[in-house]
């Protein structure tokens, strides 16, 4: 089997931008949540949270108009990519991403930002549910599953949550961990499974496992956001089953270390993010001796990770431009 799923292929054999790409924008909306997390314990000023945040916000634009621009003449189609088994379920990162930074930037500008988030929230929502019926409607093969497709349920479902707890938009954030739950309790058995009994999937997608343990993370921080920060049964159930899949990962760092690095690595940042963030906020309810300490490690090895991936990905898209450059027949001159 290919290292490379074929949809993903066929992006980079025609210069098409793949829906992957929307988890740049989404991991440095989740890095910019957790320096804003540390600004709330009192570890560090806003300054270089508010600085993620612009750059979260200039890179969801680079990121969606790249793959606007690239999807034009060049093979396939859009409605084709959302109905892609591998690639589709990335799509949902577009709205997601947005509404983490409209929510954020609402604080500023409560009314234009509130309905921007709204709008993004109707789009997740809805994409999410066009998603689980096409589960439905389309028969596939379990190999095509991965750990991906919680994002368009599962994290879709929290961020709402989230966006309505900050606003205290009560009814709808209830209602959102609901829809959450319950597709964490669906798909989440259905992706363990696919890797628990079939091939291991490519080595492409294999970074999206990480995916599988950030429910419980961003569960936390939305329900966090309704409830007003404060422990509860919810938050401490949250927590259990936080500690127990985050130890699940780091039993695997051996095997996510021997891949070769692409652009597939973004699956952590999220993940990585909004468990550094949980954490934080815990470990700032504690307020135990040394607890600042604990939420520096945190807040340190999540912003190392994503900055790691950051680099490298920079990297990785200088070397393929060049390449394409270099296969590239040069014009004669007249």
């Amino acid at each position: 089997m290919s290292s490379v799923p074929r949809s993903i292929r066929r992006a980079t054999r025609t210069g098409r931008a793949p829906l992957t790409s929307l988890g740049i924008p989404f991991g440095l909306a989740g890095l910019a949540g957790t320096w804003t997390m540390a600004a709330r314990a009192g570890l560090v000023t806003n300054v270089i949270a508010e600085l993620l945040w612009t750059v979260a916000a200039l890179a969801w634009v680079v990121v969606v108009v790249n793959y606007l621009a690239r999807s034009r003449n060049r093979g396939g189609s859009i409605a084709a990519d959302l109905r892609d088994p591998v690639q589709g379920a990335f799509a949902s990162l577009a709205p997601t991403a947005a509404m983490l930074v409209c929510t954020h930037y609402a604080a500023y500008l409560p009314r234009s930002g509130r309905i921007a988030t709204s709008v993004f929230m109707v789009l997740a929502l809805v994409f999410g549910a066009w998603f689980l019926a096409q589960l439905v409607q389309h028969q596939r093969s379990i190999d095509a599953v991965h750990a991906g497709y919680l994002l368009p349920t599962v994290a879709a479902a929290f961020i709402v949550a989230q966006g309505a707890g900050t606003f205290a938009w009560g009814t709808l954030a209830v209602a959102a961990i609901a829809v959450g739950l319950l597709t964490w309790l669906i798909i989440g058995t259905v992706v363990l499974a696919r890797m628990a009994f079939r091939p291991a999937p490519p080595a492409a997608l294999l970074p999206t496992f990480a995916i599988f343990s950030a429910p419980p993370a961003v569960a936390g921080n939305a329900w966090f956001a309704h409830n007003g920060g404060q422990p509860d049964l919810l938050e401490t159930m949250l927590l259990g089953t936080f500690v127990v899949l985050i130890l699940v990962q780091v039993m695997m760092l051996g095997t996510y270390a021997r891949l070769p690095f692409h652009l597939g690595f973004w699956a952590f940042t999220f993940t990585a993010a909004s468990s550094g963030t949980y954490a934080v906020h815990w470990l700032a309810l504690w307020h135990s001796a040394g607890y600042e300490l604990w939420a520096w490690l945190a807040v340190v090895i999540v912003t190392v990770l994503i900055g790691g991936i950051a680099v490298r990905s920079v990297e990785v898209l200088l070397r393929a431009h060049a390449a394409s450059r270099a296969t590239t027949p040069r014009r004669p001159r007249r």
